[in-house]
């Protein structure tokens, strides 16, 4: 007797005869019992068919040639069974509803095989179904996995051009779109955390990470690597410090610097400017803390030439002092001759101590900077500095107040 006319290729061209029956008992037993399945549309319902077909026919003829069992996640298993539907399909069932759809079939083929074979031969077709099964499962992940990576991996090329058109000030309607499409729905409140990226682990796996503590925190992320730096764009968050705080591990050592906030996606190429000045200039405070904001480096930004934080602190903090009270400055800059003394001050002003020390309260009120600290005191002077160097403003600010402290 040949090998051909063995019980094994008897069983396999019976099998092979009533492959569309089976193939069509599984898609009526997936409709019947999977309403997603349902809710799929006629083409995707065909390419589920097919690959019901495909993986009962590719089982079939694996049998009927007494093979090894195929090897554990193997390519060619993967291309036979799943090659006839285009990968699309991936992106239209889950895993889990593939697995499902997988166990359905075989569960019908089984149900069938004691009708359609002898005793003997019913048997040896349930452990070979068993064994075929198991790696179609493997195939099935192997499918998935690989259309994950495809997947992330544009997803990170897209995400690092919307990153680097926000950097630029670049953020139209198409940039917009894309970061939508990445998942971005926050409409404002956007700031920009930057430091160095780590180099002791691969890029994808940070990446990873910031997306995941950032979904912690519940914000909207868009992140990519900008040469030595990591940027994170962080939004939408309702603890924004928190979010800061939840993504600071994350980045490589040396300084993160957080820009300020900015009125939307559009808006957050203002924050990356100040936290990238921020960056730059940090070297000059190694106290900082990490992270650190960009306002708080402005003394550091501003000796490296940072125009901005020029313009931030005379407007910010030395117009105000000229036109909320035209003494204030001058108080401030005879307390910092004095050596911060209150009594040097007062007599230097022809004042009593006690409108010195009112007027510092102002200042402190006014500017949010305490001449008192050490830190914000370098800040105020610098202010003062850049704010005479900047030359004549208007003659727009109202007269001293004649307050009653200020005759003490």
């Amino acid at each position: 007797m040949t090998r051909d006319e063995g019980p094994r290729a008897r069983a396999a061209r019976t099998l092979l005869r009533s492959t569309g029956a089976l193939s069509t008992e599984a898609t009526a037993r997936m409709d019947a019992e999977f309403p997603w399945f349902r809710q799929l549309s006629a083409e995707e319902r065909s390419w589920v068919a097919m690959i019901v077909q495909a993986g009962v026919r590719g089982f079939v003829e694996w049998y009927a040639d007494d093979a090894p069992v195929p090897e554990l996640g193997a390519s060619p298993l993967a291309a036979s069974v799943f090659g006839v539907a285009p990968r699309a399909l991936a992106g239209a069932i889950t895993l889990q509803q593939t697995v499902a759809l997988v166990k359905a079939s075989i569960e019908v083929v089984e149900s069938n095989v004691d009708a359609l074979l002898d005793a003997e031969a019913a048997d040896d077709v349930r452990g070979a179904v068993a064994r075929y099964a198991r790696e179609v499962a493997f195939a099935t992940a192997e499918v998935y996995a690989r259309a994950a990576e495809v997947r992330g991996a544009w997803d990170a090329r897209l995400e690092a051009l919307v990153v680097d058109g926000v950097l630029r000030g670049e953020a139209d309607e198409a940039v917009l779109g894309r970061a939508s499409a990445l998942g971005w729905t926050a409409q404002e409140e956007v700031l920009a955390v930057i430091g160095a990226i780590p180099r002791t682990r691969p890029e994808a796996e940070v990446f990873d990470d910031v997306h995941r503590v950032a979904r912690l925190a519940r914000a909207d992320v868009l992140c990519a690597a900008q040469g030595e730096r990591l940027v994170v764009l962080l939004g939408g968050a309702p603890d924004p410090e928190r979010a800061v705080q939840a993504v600071e591990p994350l980045f490589g050592p040396g300084p993160v610097v957080v820009g300020p906030t900015a009125a939307g996606l559009a808006a957050a190429h203002l924050s990356a400017r100040d936290a990238l000045a921020g960056l730059r200039a940090a070297p000059g405070w190694p106290e900082a803390p990490r992270p650190v904001h960009a306002d708080d480096l402005l003394p550091e930004r501003v000796l490296a030439g940072d125009d901005a934080a020029r313009r931030h602190l005379v407007e910010q903090v030395h117009l105000p002092l000229l036109r909320s009270r035209g003494v204030l400055a001058d108080t401030l800059a005879a307390w910092f001759a004095a050596g911060a003394s209150v009594e040097r001050t007062g007599r230097a002003l022809f004042v009593h101590a006690n409108t010195v020390r009112y007027r510092l309260r102002q200042i402190a009120d006014l500017t949010g900077l305490d001449p008192a600290d050490p830190r914000e005191s370098l800040t105020l002077r610098i202010a003062l500095a850049v704010g005479r160097q900047a030359g004549p403003v208007a003659d727009d600010a109202p007269p001293p107040a004649d307050d009653a402290a200020d005759r003490l």
